[in-house]
């Protein structure tokens, strides 16, 4: 495991990619019609959800 520290600002600016990638991540989803994709996305949407969550 890796363990990472972050100031403030660093914390921010990284809740605020996520959370603009997993925006667009729900449209992509969306708009996918190839399943195995569309199961990679939601992976993914997963993992960053997750890393998200733990930033707050």
């Amino acid at each position: 495991m890796i363990r990472l520290e972050l100031n403030d600002m660093e914390q921010e600016t990284l809740r605020q990619a996520l959370a603009k990638r997993l925006s667009s991540l729900v449209d992509e989803i969306a708009h996918t019609d190839t399943r195995d994709y569309r199961d990679f996305l939601k992976e993914r949407k997963e993992i960053l959800t997750d890393i998200h969550d733990r930033l707050h």
